[in-house]
């Protein structure tokens, strides 16, 4: 029989409001159709903040407890549960940070919009899929994924759509991976190819900045006062960030500080330098392209592509996401 973890983190899939109750793992278990798959779990409760306020220390220790899961403890899978808000930022991290454990085992991420106690509550349908697709061997080397109303997402294309609806995730506008069929994985996509490897620990303290027409470029060099190690831009259109911080691009770079420009608006897979004139010019002041990434998941990147090292060993890894 296959072995899967749960590691469960609390949340809206663990609450009960009447009365105010939050689930161990066990109890989530218990509350499983009675259709649940066939694998043995083993649950693990992890002390975590609420989804939206997840700090960085907590989603590289939940990557690195799947990962070790799979690699170390031989499990055939994992499952976290973890709240909706930032789950798209933990299930990325999770897959950047996989390595051989994305060949060996499936990693499921899922949660849920209503409590457990709600009479619409979609928690135990969204585990007992996520349950029966860690433990399928169709999710090898697709990396880690995530799994709301029997429908799976890579892990790079999923977002939160829809914070209200039981099947607010969506890929696009990439396919969704596949779905969950009477226990099965049945793929409907080939998964995005497996990201770099790093062999350094990740870097937690990168900022991540929204940038507008006639924002002051201290903003910027603030934050790297204050520790940052690494920036992210969001900027708009094919990524495009206001003239005035061209400068402090550059004197950033210059002091080993990566700047990676994202975008608010979905933007292709390529290198800033490759964009036109008008939407390159941070690259030719020493940014960096988040290869198509949203900014939220261009952060985790950075996070861990600056465990290879500077400013060229960064640039390196972006080009090779």
């Amino acid at each position: 029989m296959k072995r899967v973890l749960l590691l469960a983190t609390g949340d809206t899939i663990a609450h009960s409001r009447r009365p105010p109750h939050v689930a161990s793992g066990a109890e989530l278990l218990a509350a499983l159709p009675s259709a649940a798959p066939a694998v043995e779990v083993v649950a693990e409760d992890v002390m975590a903040e609420p989804s939206w306020d997840t700090s960085p220390s907590t989603m590289l220790g939940l990557a690195r407890r799947a990962r070790s899961a799979i690699l170390e403890r031989g499990f055939d899978g994992v499952v976290i549960t973890h709240g909706v808000d930032t789950l798209e930022d933990t299930a990325f991290l999770t897959d950047l940070l996989a390595g051989r454990a994305a060949e060996r085992g499936g990693i499921v991420l899922t949660g849920a919009v209503h409590p457990m106690d709600d009479p619409s509550a979609d928690g135990p349908r969204n585990l007992a899929a996520s349950l029966a697709a860690a433990a399928d061997p169709a999710l090898r080397g697709a990396g880690a994924v995530v799994c709301v109303a029997d429908g799976l997402h890579a892990a790079r294309w999923a977002t939160l759509a829809d914070a209200t609806s039981v099947a607010g995730f969506s890929s696009a506008p990439h396919p969704v991976l596949g779905h969950v069929t009477d226990g099965k994985v049945e793929l409907r996509a080939v998964p995005p190819p497996r990201p770099p490897v790093t062999a350094g620990d990740p870097e937690t303290d990168v900022a991540l900045i929204k940038t507008y027409p006639g924002m002051d470029p201290v903003l910027l060099t603030a934050v790297v006062d204050a520790g940052a190690r690494g920036v992210v831009l969001e900027g708009t259109g094919t990524a495009n960030v206001p003239v005035d911080l061209f400068t402090t691009i550059g004197e950033l770079t210059e002091w080993g500080i990566p700047v990676v420009v994202a975008s608010r608006s979905r933007t292709r897979e390529v290198p800033l330098d490759d964009l036109p004139l008008g939407s390159g010019l941070a690259g030719k002041m020493g940014a960096i392209g988040a290869r198509g990434l949203p900014p939220s998941k261009a952060r985790c990147a950075l996070m861990v592509a600056l465990g290879a090292g500077g400013v060229a060993a960064v640039r390196d890894w972006f080009a090779r996401l």
